[in-house]
């Protein structure tokens, strides 16, 4: 069983930035690929970006270019930063472990982007 715990989250002004993290329980962080999606009210969860266990990421084409993910696999931790924010990234932003046999998501963390 993998729990994933996000943090980060907040209100910033339009062209700011923010760090989100999420941090795995148990064992094994280094097999799954990690990812970061986002869900706007009445609108459907997407895709921002993932990064493989060999560190291969992909990027939503909305965030290419402002948005960063990393991950630290000796404190279990995957990030994403985020620069250049904009309304439309206002959404839930929720972290994802998955491997081939099974999926795990996190609670979820808000970011607000408004001034």
């Amino acid at each position: 069983q993998v729990q994933l715990v996000e943090s980060g989250g907040g209100l910033v002004q339009p062209g700011g930035s923010l760090r989100l993290a999420c941090t795995a329980s148990g064992r094994n962080f280094v097999m799954f690929t990690m990812g970061w999606y986002r869900q706007a009210p009445g609108k459907q969860r997407e895709l921002v970006a993932t990064t493989t266990s060999s560190g291969s990421t992909n990027y939503a084409d909305s965030v290419k270019g402002r948005f960063t993910i990393s991950r630290d696999n000796a404190e279990n931790t995957v990030y994403l930063q985020m620069n250049s924010l904009k309304p439309e990234d206002t959404a839930v932003y929720y972290c994802k472990a998955s491997s081939p046999f099974r999926s795990y998501w996190g609670q979820g963390t808000q970011v607000t982007v408004s001034s």
